[in-house]
């Protein structure tokens, strides 16, 4: 049968049984209106089955049936709202993979370093950027897949679009190849997570076919990208026959809880609706199909989104503002709701010494920050008094968004801050062979430090532990990624020391965790270097919106500061005991004068009202029923004294 008599078989089938006009005799609207339906007729014009030698198609083949259906009957939830895999793809850092400015930027930077490799580079890089670009090039014969053969490209300029990750599959290897090596399918089947699919639009239209699989809702399918082993050479460019884990995301899913509870990547990137939706338009008897995986792709990545939307017209991206808004939500949700929580607590106060622990607890299913080793994450800790005034601040921004006082070449990660010189970053750090610090990709040696918090269930134990390791002073922390004895809590604990230097009254505690995705120490070495890509790149980023994404935050308001004590040896002649106390019962006495008043505060500086009982030398206190920190202010002939109570 040749494809005129094909296309009129299969429109006169497509018409009968789907209903496209309603019977002779029925009044009902038609499902889609002529404008609609005059979008079939167009696209067997143009959606013509991909030529010999050709494996993927161009996402616009796609949007047809997969994007905006204007008679709002399929690719919408119950609500009513739209879900169309397109609009939530194209404006993903999965559909501008391969227009990301500082991708190209930092691509040209490692040319420019070794340039002896530099078609090398370019085919590395392009392989997971431009996938679809790079692998039709070599399913050709091209030996490389450079920067030039993408711009001119409309294929390789589509990023990691549909056929880019449909097109994968399921290889023994799968999971176990990354770096761009992906093993498609070139028999012209694309995958997909629904058993039964519908297959003939799709072969008609463009000559592939639909195929079930469950390996695309396993994490193994993300792997071949999303974790990156480069090979290092030396500061001359020559291979040193070394490897480094530039990235190891799908390493850190491996070793955490997360496969053992069926959670993979699509779990959070892709959340799934569970009420059934129609994944194609025009087909008015379609079945819905259930769950369905968003296709947001929503990462951490919102200023990129942000930069690219602001600088679409010369970057050649035409998707709407309102996609590029409803991705940076997606983004924040993501950023705010599923990555970290954080909990300030305070430990002990005298007017010495706040002793206040924040712990931090990783709710990703890999390292944070994971992915590119750019990424980093500031605790930023400040205490104020009553009046606004700053007692104590660490992880302060200055003007251009780097911390303040940051250490060189990189700041260590602290168990104990006591100094607002101190502050806590969690980043993975890369040396080179000498050992120093470098953010040339292929100079990457080994890390000087990786204090980036592990998922949940993180072991040193783990087979996969060798591509992502804990170093630096984090591998002595007694409580990262430990519970007593117990490894594997994905949290850590910074204990700080605030100096109240004398200061009684109220205090303020903010902890607040901010996320970079690229910090300005990251670009220094880039920032050296002059080319189309990096000057294009570093002028958009300095017309960007480049503050620091708040992710979590935790505050504890109005803490009681007690009156200072100065004499210490007439202070231990005053016993109060038990203490702590169990039962809320205290009893104090003074071994050199008589107490004469006993005032009792809360840690919020309120004056608790409480029984008290005279003794001998002394008095019996009943505190108030509520546990928790107590202050008693003792006053005897020769002064004023503060016994810190514990009611447990």
């Amino acid at each position: 049968m040749n494809k005129t008599l094909l296309v009129l078989s299969f429109c006169i089938s497509f018409i009968i049984f789907f209903g496209i006009w309603p019977p002779e005799g029925n009044s009902a609207k038609p499902f889609h209106s002529s404008t609609d339906l005059s979008f079939f007729n167009d696209h067997l014009k143009i959606a013509t089955p991909l030529d010999s030698g050709e494996y993927f198609l161009y996402p616009s083949e796609c949007k047809g049936c997969h994007g905006f259906d204007s008679a709002g009957m399929a690719n919408i939830d119950p609500s009513g709202l739209d879900v169309n895999l397109y609009d939530d793809w194209e404006t993903s850092m999965m559909g501008l993979s391969a227009a990301d400015p500082f991708w190209r930027a930092k691509v040209s930077h490692e040319m420019l370093t070794n340039p002896a490799h530099a078609n090398e580079l370019q085919t590395l890089c392009t392989s997971c950027h431009a996938p679809m670009g790079h692998y039709t090039a070599f399913y050709k014969g091209q030996p490389h897949y450079t920067l030039a053969d993408l711009a001119t490209d409309s294929l390789g300029q589509a990023g990691v679009a549909c056929g880019g990750c449909h097109a994968i599959k399921d290889s023994s290897t799968l999971g176990q190849l990354f770096t761009g090596q992906i093993p498609y399918d070139t028999t012209r089947k694309e995958y997909g997570p629904f058993t039964a699919p519908f297959a003939g639009p799709m072969q008609l239209y463009v000559g592939i076919s639909p195929t079930y699989s469950s390996h695309v809702s396993e994490a193994r399918f993300c792997s071949p990208c999303h974790t990156l082993i480069s090979n290092t050479v030396d500061l001359a460019g020559i291979p040193t026959g070394a490897t480094f884990a530039e990235q190891a995301t799908y390493q850190e899913y491996k070793n955490s809880i997360y496969p053992g509870i069926d959670t993979t990547c699509q779990t959070c990137h892709m959340p799934k609706l569970e009420d059934p939706i129609k994944i194609a338009n025009g087909y008015l008897a379609l079945a819905p199909r259930s769950p369905f995986n968003l296709h947001s792709f929503a990462g951490a990545n919102s200023l990129m989104v942000k930069l690219i939307k602001n600088n679409k017209s010369s970057l050649g991206v035409s998707a709407p503002d309102a996609n590029f808004d409803s991705t940076l939500s997606a983004i924040n949700n993501q950023l705010t709701l599923n990555t970290l929580k954080v909990n300030a607590n305070v430990v002990a106060i005298t007017s010495d010494t706040a002793a206040i622990n924040v712990s931090l607890v990783n709710k990703a299913g890999h390292k944070f920050p994971s992915g590119y080793p750019a990424r980093r994450a500031v605790l930023q800790f400040v205490v104020t008094k009553s009046n606004g005034d700053t007692l104590f601040a660490s992880g302060l921004f200055d003007n251009n968004f780097e911390v303040v006082n940051i250490n060189s070449p990189y700041e260590q990660h602290h168990n104990f801050i006591n100094n607002q010189n101190q502050s806590q970053i969690y980043e993975m750090v890369m040396g080179d062979v000498n050992g120093n610090r470098t953010t040339v990709l292929e100079r990457a040696a080994a890390s000087l430090k990786d204090n980036r918090l592990p998922p949940q269930g993180f072991t040193t134990s783990h087979a996969s532990y060798d591509t992502c390791k804990i170093v630096g002073n984090a591998t002595t922390d007694v409580d990262f990624n430990f519970n007593g004895a117990t490894q594997g809590t994905g949290s850590d604990i910074v204990h700080y020391r605030v100096p109240m230097n004398g200061y009684n009254g109220i205090i303020n505690v903010s902890a607040a965790v901010y996320y970079q995705t690229l910090p300005p120490l990251f670009l220094s070495e880039m920032s050296t270097f002059s080319s189309a890509q990096i000057d294009t790149f570093l002028t958009m980023f300095a017309n960007a919106d480049r503050s620091p994404v708040l992710i979590a935050r935790d505050t504890i308001q109005n803490i009681f500061i007690p009156l200072a004590i100065n004499d210490t040896k007439q202070k231990q002649n005053i016993i109060v005991s038990p203490n702590p106390t169990t039962t809320g019962i205290v009893y104090l006495s003074s071994g050199i004068d008589p107490i004469k008043e006993i005032e009792v505060y809360n840690l919020q500086g309120n004056k608790e009202s409480v029984a008290f009982t005279n003794t001998n030398n002394g008095c019996q206190v009943i505190l108030p029923n509520h546990k928790g920190v107590y202050f008693f202010v003792i006053k005897t002939a020769k002064g004023k004294w503060v016994k810190k109570v514990l009611y447990l």
